[in-house]
């Protein structure tokens, strides 16, 4: 009795040991993975904190002489990233105008269909496309609308290319949402006479809004922050402009143009801030809709 006590005090001992062990390495992986980015978010606010103001949100950059001033005077730089911000607000909403309709019909259609060649092939090619570089979306739309639309870049090519990225995102999500609907909800719906589309608009979609709501939030934020599509495509401005048909500006090619100016490195930290907090606003939001309600 006392050796079988014995052997399984040994087990136990050793079990409680490699429980902590894996314990420890999880915590320590954990620590390890979230690590860079709070180096980045603490490198991001030490440094950008400073020309964030009231001014930064509504002027436009400043020249380079400009920036140069203020730097031999010990001053902030004066200025800021409006055009980039109305860009970027511009754009984001003219995506999420072709995007999203596309999407949720195209996500509505595999979740009906989803035995169907053609839906198995639309799904297929929507895997394939969000793997497909940005680089070459902005190609594309360079294609389709900088040459034979606008003729020259525009805002609206911007938003072509950043619509192209959104979309396999939304197709999924709002595939993946219908599918956690209860079968019994649609069942019933058709069972009391209720014409096809009417249970599609009147049911299904308000009873999966959160999902598609949040579905729709990430990719807006995977667009927020994309600068190679809008170099072939928006280009850039330096003026606030609001013609979906001319060149307009964006915060990553703003962040891009002061990297390449020495007297404007203050502006690529405050301007990367501000977009971080955009795209972590939007993230949090969508997480805060997807969680469960108790």
């Amino acid at each position: 009795m006392n050796t079988s006590a014995k052997i399984t005090a040994n087990n136990l001992g050793r079990r409680t040991l490699k429980d902590n062990f894996y314990k420890g390495l999880v915590v320590a992986l954990s620590i390890v993975t979230i690590s860079p980015i709070v180096l980045i978010i603490y490198h991001l606010v030490v440094k950008g904190i400073n020309q964030i103001s009231f001014d930064f949100i509504i002027k436009t950059p400043p020249d380079t002489f400009e920036a140069m001033t203020a730097l031999t005077s010990g001053e902030i730089i004066p200025g800021g990233i409006a055009n980039g911000i109305t860009g970027t607000l511009l754009m984001v909403i003219l995506a999420s105008v072709i995007a999203i309709p596309v999407g949720v019909i195209t996500g509505i259609y595999l979740y009906e269909n989803p035995g169907k060649f053609l839906a198995n092939l639309t799904r297929n090619v929507s895997d394939v496309l969000q793997g497909v570089p940005s680089i070459v979306l902005g190609l594309i739309a360079y294609m389709w609308i900088v040459k034979p639309v606008t003729h020259g870049f525009s805002a609206l090519a911007g938003s072509v290319s950043l619509s192209i990225m959104m979309l396999p995102m939304i197709v999924r999500s709002t595939e993946e949402t219908l599918k956690m609907i209860p079968q019994t909800i649609k069942e019933a719906a058709l069972a009391l006479g209720v014409p096809y589309y009417k249970v599609i608009f009147r049911v299904l979609i308000p009873t999966s809004f959160s999902g598609l709501l949040t579905g729709i939030l990430l990719g807006i934020s995977r667009v927020l922050g994309e600068t190679a599509p809008l170099m072939l495509t928006a280009l850039g401005s330096t003026i606030i402009n609001l013609n979906i048909s001319k060149p307009t500006s964006a915060i990553p090619l703003l962040i891009w143009e002061f990297y390449n100016d020495p007297n404007m490195v203050d502006l690529i930290w405050s301007s990367s801030l501000f977009l971080m907090v955009m795209v972590l606003t939007l993230n949090i939001v969508s997480k805060q809709i997807a969680a469960p309600t108790k």
